[in-house]
């Protein structure tokens, strides 16, 4: 028995050795499976991100250890994910490419790309205006705090609380990396730092109990079972956000307002990326990274003005048959959602309508689904209206897709603040794009996937996701889904917006257009109207390429299925081509390219 027990030890001991260096092994050197090499990366980024981890949904629970702190910007931080995205490169590229499967290839030239723009972009780090109107931290966090950050407990309501004690850190933070970008001639416009300042001011002018931040608190506690909570634990709850409000997040963005305080008068300019210290080869880098593909700035100039005929063309042809012939596209568009039958009434019930009539859509676009495609989502979608709190500040309309875990659904929120903003003409194309056979499909199919690496669940390729949308809104109209011709017209007033975004983008950072020029194009062109126009052409200056992702990654989509049409002749099955373009998750366009023809060839010889 004595000898049993020493074999035992012996052999426990021999297994925690070889545990130990396995997972030394693993997390320090170079894995022994390629896939424990994934693992390790995607784990070492995302246990570095509480803010990705809340994101996706992941580790709930007794788990939890990240949902009361907040991502660490500091500079040192910044230079040590650099040092770690150069160490996951040369890692990867230990392994041999040529010895993988098919499946595996694929994974690996993902990341590879992902990395290697990641890479290139260290150059670029200064450039990006980390308090931008448009998507700037000053509007991202509370976001962030108020639609995905889960209350339904005592715990996750303090750890909510202690979140919002962390403003002043992170906001000191992202100011340190302001701070050297302007040291170094880099400053946003002068129209946007009177943006901010405007943003900033409203945000923090009202007592501290009437704010989003407050007010999303106390709705979320009501919702709070009374067996679960007590009114002495909500009450606690609240004067501590409402003292943390006070204390904390007021006087972070008192520092920010004096900040650009101060900056605003010597800010005289309002040029794209062309001004900064390696503008040039900053937006040629831009343009790369969010179409994934090797376009330059001149290619996409001259593609956006042959679409914006092309697109301009078919809605002159709507708009004729309509009785509207006189002036430009964007003039006639206009006369057309100014029409009192094209809203909703702007009242309680008008409201409600709007809000219906958007959930008779979704539940139209989700039963017609199986004339194009063989595979549906899982996850469960809802339609909400934005929160009242968050309306002012909020999109027409969007998409949050499902947490991982199912703690959350996914959602289409509809902003409801006022009717006359969506005409009804409009109303399909936006439902399309947003859920069914638009984000919801996409995202949740990437989500639902279980035979691939974790990253590739959750990759960002702006590209091939606002690709998908906007190439779904066109879907829609093939399979029957716009009954009037209006409709159609709504579709193409947005893919005219897209395509005006390939001129003005390359425009203002590239042909060195002012922002008086790239308002007036966009008016001309799209019907909207002049507020709406100037916020896009505003968002353009501040993040230079971003806005090309939509159109160029429609076009290649549908380039690549005429491909396969043209090369395929009887052969060619649309379901099993929307299944080839989803069931791999988020790719660049330039590995996308590459799967499809690999898909072309194995259905040519079968």
């Amino acid at each position: 028995m004595r000898r049993f027990g020493v074999w035992l030890r012996t052999a426990l001991m021999a297994l925690l050795f070889a545990v130990v260096i396995l997972f030394t092994q693993t997390w320090f050197f170079k894995p022994l499976k390629l896939e424990w090499f994934y693992t390790r990366a995607f784990a070492s980024l995302a246990l570095e991100s509480p803010e990705m981890l809340t994101s996706l949904g992941m580790l709930s629970g007794w788990l939890d250890f990240h949902s009361s702190r907040l991502d660490d910007a500091s500079l040192a931080q910044e230079r040590a994910t650099a040092d770690e995205l150069r160490a996951n490169m040369a890692t990867l590229e230990e392994y041999d490419r040529n010895a993988l499967g098919r499946a595996d290839q694929l994974s690996y030239d993902i990341l590879h790309y992902y990395l290697r723009m990641e890479i290139e972009g260290e150059a670029f780090q200064r450039h990006f205006f980390e308090f931008n109107p448009a998507f700037g931290e000053q509007n991202a966090l509370p976001e962030f705090m108020t639609e995905l950050h889960q209350i339904r407990s005592k715990s996750e309501a303090k750890a909510y609380i202690a979140r919002l004690r962390l403003f002043p850190q992170k906001f000191a933070q992202k100011l340190e990396g302001t701070r050297l970008s302007e040291e170094q001639g880099i400053f946003m416009p002068r129209f946007a730092i009177e943006r901010v300042l405007e943003q900033m001011q409203a945000y923090t002018g009202k007592p501290a109990k009437e704010h989003q931040l407050y007010l999303n608190l106390r709705d979320k506690l009501a919702a709070i079972p009374a067996e679960s909570m007590d009114e002495a634990t909500r009450a606690k709850l609240l004067a501590d956000a409402e003292s943390a409000i006070r204390h904390q997040v007021y006087p972070a963005y008192a520092q920010l307002i004096a900040h650009y305080a101060d900056l605003l008068p010597r800010v005289m300019s309002s040029h794209g990326a062309w001004s900064m210290p390696d503008g040039d080869a900053y937006y040629a880098w831009a343009v790369r990274t969010h179409t994934t593909t090797d376009l330059s700035p001149r290619q996409v100039h001259e593609l956006g003005l042959a679409e914006v005929a092309k697109v301009g063309a078919q809605m002159d042809k709507i708009l004729q048959a309509h009785g509207l012939r006189e002036g430009s596209i964007g003039a006639r568009v206009q006369q057309l959602a100014s029409d009192p039958r094209q809203h909703y009434p702007d009242t309680t019930e008008g409201r409600q309508a709007l809000l219906e009539r958007f959930r008779v859509l979704v539940s139209e676009a989700d039963r017609n689904m199986s004339q194009a495609f063989d595979l549906r989502p899982k996850q469960k979608l809802e339609v909400r209206a934005v929160p009242e709190v968050s309306q002012a500040s909020g999109a027409g309309a969007y998409y949050v897709p499902a947490a991982i875990d199912g703690s959350r659904p996914a959602v289409f929120y509809v902003n409801l603040r006022a009717p006359r903003e969506v005409p009804k003409f409009a109303m399909r194309t936006v439902v399309y794009h947003e859920t069914m056979p638009g984000h919801h499909m996409q995202m949740s199919v990437a989500q639902e996937m279980t035979d691939v690496p974790f990253f590739r669940r959750v990759i960002p390729f702006t590209a091939y996701q606002e690709g998908w949308g906007l190439y779904a809104e066109r879907l829609a109209g093939e399979m029957g889904l716009e009954p009037d011709p209006l409709d159609s017209l709504g579709r193409l007033r947005d893919e005219m917006m897209r395509a005006t975004r390939l001129v003005v983008d390359s425009g203002i950072h590239y042909k060195r257009w002012t922002r008086e020029q790239a308002i007036a194009y966009m008016m001309e062109n799209t019907g909207m109207g002049e507020q709406e126009v100037t916020a896009e052409v505003e968002r353009y200056f501040v993040l230079p390429g971003y806005a090309l992702a939509y159109k160029v990654g429609m076009l290649t989509i549908l380039g690549m299925r005429e491909r396969a049409k043209q090369e395929l002749g009887d052969k060619f099955d649309l379901k099993q081509f929307h299944r080839e373009v989803l069931s791999h998750g988020a790719l660049p366009l330039i590995v996308l390219n590459r799967v499809v023809d690999d898909w072309i060839a194995v259905r040519r010889k079968g």
